[in-house]
């Protein structure tokens, strides 16, 4: 049986072997199916082998994958693969904050984008808040111990005349939490790691991308347009979470979060901030990540 020729990469320390696997993988960062992501990959090892080109620079195989994307796929394929590429050389961090109401599918969009972009950093702001809970009691920071769109019962102040108190509530809440976010950019910054935040706390207009020269900071709100749809999230929600998260709870406030929702993405147009609206999950995370990419390499 004759030996399986090995590829390496010259400018990679000590010729470390092409990979296949991770060649695909970089493929269906651009959305492509995985099962035409490892053909594609198979087809340029192949190549290789065949022609006895068994050491090869990262920008030759760039090249091939841009014309065996556009000769097996579409340009629309290639052309993403490249914008990508153009990403990872980047000298500053990305920092891509997602926000919209609860149940609109913020934190699987964003781990998908997280997933795709090869950022491996995470964080949602329900987190940032329940650390924040520990560190703040209940009598001296109410706002933090209540859901956003239950946070107007911990309001100690009356609301201002003609205020909507739900709409008070969540502000608070959520001018508390974005201190937290604040302090996560300015880390990410230091230590030149790119990262993703998602939550119903990622108002726009309380953290702007400007006090963060050193990142590139790319804000996006996600909405669901259509009630009944965004009502079966919280089902899905329940089921997925074998109740953790109950229906019921979240059906009872649901004309409060959709309040929010309507809130968010006015203060999203009046800033200038995309708004994604969610219809398939896919088509979504598409639309997401090419808005990322897009306002990244304009700032570039």
């Amino acid at each position: 049986m004759p030996k399986t020729k090995t590829i390496t990469l010259s400018d990679k320390r000590h010729g470390l072997p092409f990979s296949k696997g991770l060649l695909a993988q970089s493929f269906t960062a651009t959305g492509l199916p995985p099962s035409m992501a490892y053909e594609v990959a198979e087809a340029i090892q192949n190549d290789l082998r065949n022609r006895g080109e068994l050491s090869i620079t990262m920008n030759r195989l760039k090249d091939l994958a841009e014309e065996y994307l556009e000769r097996m796929t579409t340009p629309e394929f290639a052309d993403r693969y490249r914008r990508l590429a153009a990403m990872s050389k980047l000298d500053s961090p990305v920092i891509i904050l997602i926000g919209g109401t609860t149940g609109v599918g913020k934190s699987t969009i964003a781990a998908e984008v997280a997933h795709r972009l090869g950022i491996t950093r995470f964080v949602s702001t329900d987190s940032i808040r329940e650390v924040m809970r520990g560190i703040f009691t209940q009598d001296l920071m109410p706002a933090l111990h209540e859901s956003a769109f239950d946070a107007w019962r911990s309001l100690r102040v009356p609301t201002p005349h003609g205020a909507n108190p739900v709409v008070v509530g969540f502000r608070e809440q959520a001018a508390v939490v974005a201190t937290g976010v604040k302090a996560l950019i300015e880390r990410s910054m230091r230590e030149g790691v790119s990262l993703v935040i998602e939550g119903v706390h990622l108002v726009p207009g309380y953290i702007e991308s400007a006090d963060f020269p050193d990142a590139r900071v790319v804000q996006i709100v996600i909405a669901v347009e259509d009630e009944d749809a965004h009502r079966s999230h919280f089902y899905i929600r329940e089921v997925q979470t074998d109740g953790l998260r109950p229906f019921e709870r979240y059906r009872a406030n649901f004309a409060n979060i959709r309040m929010l929702g309507h809130y968010i993405e006015d203060l999203a147009r009046e800033h200038h901030i995309p708004v994604i609206h969610s219809h398939q999950l896919d088509q979504t995370v598409a639309d997401t990540l090419e808005h990322v990419v897009n306002l990244v390499l304009v700032d570039e």
